[in-house]
């Protein structure tokens, strides 16, 4: 793999499972904001196999030369330009989004950060649109592994601002945005898909 376009194993083992929650929930002809895309891997991955749907990935503008290498590469149609997202201060795109896509970011995001991805997915996501945010994640305090607990003090170890994050405290902050839960989803290795619809 060249340096131009990063790879990352865990985002080519889990998204095949991830797919197939996207498939049987983002049924409708749409756009998609992807925040966080990483690698790249994930939006060429889902722009191929759901066509139906144009794929907006965006992350930190450090990212997104490799985001751009897997675009240019896979040459879809449905696949837009990454575009630079600093949830805490760069310019959100223009909506509406019919739907919103994220993994493994909230619990890299500082508090902060996580709380204004909510507050603009709340202003960009249309009436009736869907927010899918994959990732482990705590359920009333306690975690859900003991794989879990070791990566989020690892985390925290590594940096007091991360951590593994409780679904409460994104419920929290999703109804604050007007975003309503509307599924959990368990998938392997003790991850999860949150699913919350725009009111």
């Amino acid at each position: 793999m060249s340096p131009e376009k990063p790879f990352a194993p865990a985002a080519d083992q889990n998204r095949g499972p991830i797919l197939a929650v996207l498939r049987e929930r983002f049924l409708a002809h749409g756009r998609v904001l992807e925040i966080g895309a990483g690698t790249g891997q994930h939006a060429v991955h889902f722009a191929a196999a759901l066509p139906h749907l144009d794929w907006y990935p965006s992350d930190v503008a450090e990212n997104l030369p490799g985001v751009e290498a897997w675009r240019q590469d896979a040459a879809l149609p449905n696949l837009r330009p990454a575009r630079a997202l600093d949830v805490l201060r760069d310019v959100w795109p223009e909506g509406p989004f019919e739907y919103a896509y994220s993994a493994n970011t909230v619990h890299i995001m500082h508090w902060p950060a996580v709380e204004a991805m909510f507050a603009g997915l709340g202003r960009v996501l249309a009436p009736g649109g869907q927010f899918a945010l994959y990732g482990p994640f705590a359920h009333d305090g306690a975690h859900t592994a003991a794989s879990n607990a070791r990566f989020d003090q690892a985390l925290r170890a590594q940096d007091p601002g991360m951590g593994v994050r409780d679904r409460a405290d994104l419920d929290a902050l999703a109804t604050a945005a007007g975003l309503a839960p509307e599924a959990v989803i368990d998938l392997p290795a003790n991850n999860q898909i949150l699913l919350w619809r725009h009111a």
